[in-house]
C-alpha cells in the first residue's frame, strides 16, 4: 500500500475484535510516533500504553465519546519540563498531534484500527484522564487513541474539497 492510499486507508473505528494487540505492534506504533516532526526539536511527547481492562474501562468512562470497545490505548500527552526555551510551550499541541497523525497511518499499515479521542484543552477530561494515569503535574494528556484490530470496514476516502483550496491569497 502507498503512502497515499494509507492516508486515504485511516478512518475512524469504533468497533474492535475482542483480540489484544500485541506488544510489538504497540512498539511500532510508538517508533513511528516519535518519528514525528517537532518544533525546535524538543520532543514534548510521552505516551501511557494501556491494555489494562480495568484501566481502559475507567477511561471509557471518562471521555463522553470514548464508550468503544477497543482492548489498548495510547494516552498522548505532552511534557512541560522539556521546554527550556519560553516559546516551546507554544507547539507541544502540534508537536504531540503530528505524532498521533503518524500513530493512525502506522497501525493502518499493520492492520490494525484506531479513534483519536480529544482531551486537552476539555478541563474535566484533562483532570480525570490524569488521576486515572496518575500523571504528574508536568504531564498534561492531549488525546486518547484506541487501538484494535477492527470489527468494522470503511471504505477508504479523500474528504478533498475544492472550496476550501485558496491559490496564492485567500479568495472568498
Amino acid at each position: 500500500m502507498s503512502i497515499i492510499d494509507t492516508i486515504y486507508a485511516r478512518r475512524s473505528i469504533r468497533y474492535y475484535q475482542e483480540k489484544p494487540v500485541e506488544k510489538e505492534k504497540l512498539e511500532t506504533l510508538l517508533k513511528a510516533a516519535m518519528a514525528a516532526p517537532s518544533a525546535m526539536n524538543i520532543k514534548p511527547w510521552e505516551f501511557i500504553v494501556v491494555t489494562d481492562p480495568k484501566t481502559i474501562d475507567s477511561i471509557r468512562s471518562s471521555l463522553m465519546f470514548g464508550k468503544h470497545n477497543a482492548p489498548a490505548a495510547i494516552v498522548v500527552c505532552g511534557n512541560t519540563s522539556f521546554f527550556k526555551h519560553p516559546k516551546a510551550a507554544d507547539f507541544w499541541v502540534q508537536d504531540c498531534s503530528a505524532a498521533t497523525e503518524n500513530i493512525l497511518l502506522a497501525a493502518v499499515a499493520l492492520g490494525l484500527g484506531t479513534v483519536w479521542l480529544g482531551v486537552h484543552p476539555i478541563h474535566n477530561f484533562i483532570k480525570r484522564i490524569s488521576e486515572i494515569l496518575e500523571l504528574p503535574k508536568n504531564v498534561e494528556p492531549l488525546n486518547v487513541i484506541y487501538v484494535g484490530y477492527p470489527a468494522e470496514e470503511k471504505k477508504p476516502r479523500t474528504q478533498y474539497n475544492p472550496d476550501r483550496v485558496h491559490w496564492e491569497k485567500y479568495s472568498s
